[in-house]
């Protein structure tokens, strides 16, 4: 068993759940949406995209590539919460939200692209 591609794979999947767990819910519900799961889904997501620099392969660079799409989208997500919170005065309006919940869609969406990228190499390389 090789530890470092247990960690890489677990950070790569961990990401993904964080990231779905926030999603997860009515889409201009704030009560459905934690501030520390989007917190948490960025830090991990930061971990595996620093994972993945050590990959100088064509799909290394295709799931970096994956991975800091979704950092740049969580990233966005948490700028436009802490916006709405501490700079405008309407706060977490459900159209706030909406727009909060869609970027974490958006790195929703690269997380599974890489976890699909990860899970072909797997079965390329038992062949």
């Amino acid at each position: 068993m090789n530890l470092e591609k247990v960690i890489f794979t677990f950070f790569i999947v961990l990401a993904l759940t964080l990231n779905f767990g926030f999603f997860l819910g009515d889409i201009d519900n704030p009560e459905h949406h934690s501030v520390y799961e989007l917190f948490a889904a960025i830090v991990v997501s930061l971990i595996a995209t620093i994972l993945k620099f050590g990959d100088r392969t064509h799909l290394g660079s295709v799931l970096l590539a994956t991975s800091l799409v979704a950092d740049m989208q969580l990233i966005a997500a948490a700028i436009v919460w802490a916006v709405a919170e501490h700079v405008t005065h309407t706060g977490l309006t459900p159209h706030i939200m909406a727009v909060i919940v869609s970027l974490s869609g958006g790195a929703l969406l690269a997380n599974i692209t890489s976890v699909v990228l990860l899970v072909v190499e797997t079965i390329a390389v038992r062949r």
